[in-house]
C-alpha cells in the first residue's frame, strides 16, 4: 500500500512542566487536540496517539477525534518507548511513517505536505523539515527504517538514524520556525501565550 502514517506522541510524564502539558490551554483549545488537529488536516492517511501518563485525562478531550489510540505502559522509559509502541500499532505494509511529538501544536498542516511531498519525489528513506539550515519535526521514516528503530540507543533515540544512514536523509527546507518549537516547562507555555495575546 502506499500509505503515510502519522504517530503523535502523548505519553510523556511532564514533569519539567509540573502539570499534564497536553492539557495546556491555547485559546480554548488544548494542546494535543491542536497537534492531533494539524495532523489531521494534512496530507497522512492515518494516525496512531501514543498515550501513557494522564491517559484519562487526555481521553476526555480527544477520545472522540478520529485517531488510533495505543497505551505505553513504559511510559517512564522515555521517548523511545513510546515511538516503538507507536510503531507496534501500525500495518505491516505501510509505505511511511511521520513522527510527531504532542507537545508541537503548532506545526502547519503545510510543514507535514511538505515533508510528505519531499519524500513522494526525492526517493530519499528519511526526511527532515528545516529552516535557515536547522533540523526540526516532525520527522518522515521509510517502512524501511522501522525494524531499525528497535536497534537504538534509547540515549539517542530517532537522531541515531540520522547518523547511521546520512546518504538517505533529504532535508526540506520550510521556512518556518515552529517547527523547533516545543513545550518543555511552564514558562514556555506563559511566553506562548504572551505571544498570542
Amino acid at each position: 500500500m502506499d500509505q503515510i502514517w502519522a504517530i503523535i506522541l502523548a505519553a510523556g510524564e511532564s514533569k519539567r512542566m509540573g502539570s499534564p502539558k497536553m492539557l495546556l490551554d491555547f485559546g480554548g483549545r488544548k494542546m494535543i487536540e491542536m497537534a492531533i488537529t494539524n495532523v489531521l488536516h494534512s496530507k497522512v492517511d492515518n494516525t496512531i496517539v501514543v498515550l501513557g501518563a494522564h491517559r484519562d485525562e487526555i481521553m476526555k478531550v480527544v477520545g472522540s477525534l478520529p485517531v488510533i489510540f495505543c497505551q505505553n505502559e513504559n511510559y517512564s522509559d522515555g521517548m523511545l518507548s513510546s515511538v516503538k509502541q507507536g510503531l507496534s500499532c501500525l500495518p505491516e505494509n505501510l509505505k511511511a511513517v511521520i513522527v510527531f511529538q504532542g507537545d508541537q501544536p503548532f506545526i502547519d498542516p503545510e510543514v507535514t505536505n511538505m515533508v510528505i511531498d519531499a519524500y513522494r519525489s526525492s526517493g530519499k528513506g528519511i526526511v527532515i523539515p528545516v529552516c535557515e539550515g536547522k533540523r526540526g519535526h516532525p520527522l518522515l521514516l521509510d517502512n524501511k527504517y522501522i525494524k531499525e528503530i528497535a536497534k537504538l540507543d534509547p540515549k539517542i533515540g530517532l537522531r541515531e538514524l540520522s547518523m547511521k544512514f546520512p546518504a538517505d536523509i533529504f532535508e526540506v527546507e520550510t521556512g518556518n520556525r515552529r517547527i523547533f518549537r516545543d513545550f518543555d516547562t511552564y514558562d514556555d507555555y506563559l511566553n506562548e501565550l504572551d505571544k498570542i495575546n
